[in-house]
């Protein structure tokens, strides 16, 4: 069997007399896609945040592609990083810059030396930049200013960047909350097949449930910083998912 793409065991993170995660243990294999859902301040983003070495754990242990991510630090972690995809709520595009440079900066972490305009990239690079627009529906805007798009045209901008990082984990952390609801699914559709097209894994936080019933095949659960529910999407519906976000402590049967 193969190793775990992610595996925390007892991850506990506290801010001060906050306890966003309290010893959580999770395993990702190989290809899934695996939603977290849960309440404001259920410690779905810190968990995440772990996945990357963005946070690192007061106690437990957060292994991500066989590497100890609380302790991989210089140019070990920065190789991990290379490893991870990540798509953001806000999108984190540079404004001013066309659509192609924007995408292109996925490729820093493996091309050598500054860059400064399009044509200072490798031809390679910029062929297999536009061929990820293309896969996003948007090589027709690859020299138009990323400001200048749509609040859902940016966010497939900024899922082309990420694939042209060459990722074996996606990480996406509320990649749709800023979206209308048909954006949103239309982007949710989009991430979910090209993970699935390249065989990558995916773990994302949501807050809306009939997403994660549609696009993702597992549902975790958390709620104050612990894993309450953990099962196929196939077993799950809305009704029950909503529990996760009642006042009253939320319990699998």
């Amino acid at each position: 069997m193969t190793a775990p793409v992610v595996e925390t065991k007892g991850l506990v993170k506290s801010f001060g007399d906050v306890t966003a995660c309290a010893g959580i243990d999770l395993t990702v294999a190989r290809g899934e896609i695996v939603a977290l859902l849960g309440p404001s301040g259920s410690g779905k983003s810190t968990l995440l945040r772990h996945l990357n070495g963005l946070t690192r754990p007061d106690a437990g242990q957060v292994r991500v592609l066989g590497a100890d991510v609380a302790t991989v630090k210089g140019a070990e972690l920065r190789a991990l990083r290379r490893r991870v995809g990540v798509v953001f709520q806000q999108f984190n595009l540079v404004g001013r810059l066309t659509v192609m440079e924007n995408v292109l900066h996925g490729a820093l972490g493996r091309v050598r030396g500054p860059r400064y305009g399009i044509v200072t990239w490798p031809r390679s690079v910029r062929a297999e930049a536009f061929e990820h627009l293309d896969r996003v529906g948007l090589a027709d805007r690859a020299y138009q200013r990323a400001g200048s798009l749509s609040g859902g045209q940016q966010q497939r901008v900024a899922i082309a960047r990420a694939l042209l990082q060459r990722p074996e984990l996606m990480l996406a952390d509320e990649p749709v909350a800023s979206l209308d609801p048909e954006t949103a699914a239309s982007v949710m559709d989009l991430l979910v097949r090209v993970c699935r097209e390249d065989g990558l894994t995916m773990v994302c936080t949501l807050h809306q449930i009939e997403l994660a019933l549609e696009w993702t095949r597992r549902v975790v659960g958390l709620r104050l910083g612990e894993i309450r529910l953990d099962e196929p999407t196939e077993l799950l519906d809305a009704v029950r998912l909503r529990g996760q976000y009642l006042s009253d402590p939320v319990t699998v049967p």
